[in-house]
């Protein structure tokens, strides 16, 4: 049994890579436009108009991020959530999927935060390519620039990647107890599309802070994440921090939808795929 851990880790850490990285570049070509109009939904100040060409801008760039990041982030959840599993008793499963999601929404965010900060930039029209936006952002703010909003990039995404995974987790757990079979590609979408759309929503106000940290750039408009909750609340009203909670939903439910489906599917060829282990190994 010893000898079978180490090659168990190593597969499913591999099959979460490539699973999750082919999931995150479906989802962000296919939805990539509405992505757009919500950043700059969520960047206009007071009763700013919003430019509708060049929704695709930054995407190339954007998804040079994407793929590694999602690979990161569903490499690191499935082995987690599978050793978590294990030690965890049925009843606290819940926990697992929140912990699991948490734990690869921090090893994601390394590459996901510089990809956001140069996608959000090219968005708002700050710049036309993504290597222009990051040598632009490095020399004036420094490296530190390219992490602008860390925090409240961590203060949405880890509650955000915990939430929905725990979410379609429990309720992909629910119905196949229910259903006494495994779950077909329409089932896992649907569930995704549920878990996406709800997990987006609660999160918005997070959402619109971390965009406006990360596309104010030099100017240092904000202090921090309270100084941005406060300046957002006096100036705009508290109604501003949900702006953009209806692409935002659409979005990140017809995304659950698309990279769940798209994961559950790539991960069963990959399992399809494994090699069948001897009469012998069995044995040992």
């Amino acid at each position: 049994m010893e000898e079978e851990k180490p090659f168990d880790f190593l597969r499913i850490l591999f099959e979460g890579i490539i699973a999750g990285g082919t999931a995150g570049v479906v989802v962000e070509t296919a939805l990539y436009p509405i992505d757009t109009i919500k950043t700059r939904l969520q960047a206009a100040r007071g009763g700013g108009k919003i430019v509708l060409k060049g929704l695709y801008s930054g995407l190339a760039g954007n998804l040079a991020g994407v793929l590694p990041a999602s690979a990161v982030f569903v490499g690191v959840y499935e082995p987690t959530k599978q050793k978590l599993l294990k030690l965890f008793p049925e009843n606290l499963s819940a926990v697992a999927h929140l912990t699991a999601g948490a734990i690869g929404g921090i090893a994601a965010s390394l590459i996901r935060v510089p990809t956001e900060v140069v996608k959000q930039r090219m968005q708002t029209g700050q710049f036309t390519s993504a290597s222009n936006a990051v040598h632009v952002i490095a020399s004036k703010e420094g490296f530190k620039g390219l992490y602008a909003g860390y925090g409240s990039f961590l203060l949405r995404d880890l509650p955000f990647d915990a939430i929905q995974f725990c979410i379609y987790e429990q309720i992909r757990i629910g119905y196949k107890a229910t259903a006494r079979r495994d779950l077909n590609d329409p089932e896992n979408a649907i569930i995704g599309a549920f878990a996406g759309a709800l997990t987006g929503a609660i999160t918005t106000p997070l959402d619109v802070i971390k965009t406006r940290l990360m596309v104010q750039g030099s100017a240092n408009q904000y202090k921090g994440i309270f100084d941005c909750v406060q300046t957002i609340i006096r100036e705009e009203g508290p109604s501003a921090l949900l702006k953009g909670i209806q692409p935002r939903v659409l979005w990140i439910g017809i995304g659950g939808s698309i990279f769940f489906g798209v994961l559950e599917s790539t991960k069963r060829l990959l399992a399809e795929r494994r090699p069948k282990p001897t009469q012998q190994s069995q044995h040992d």
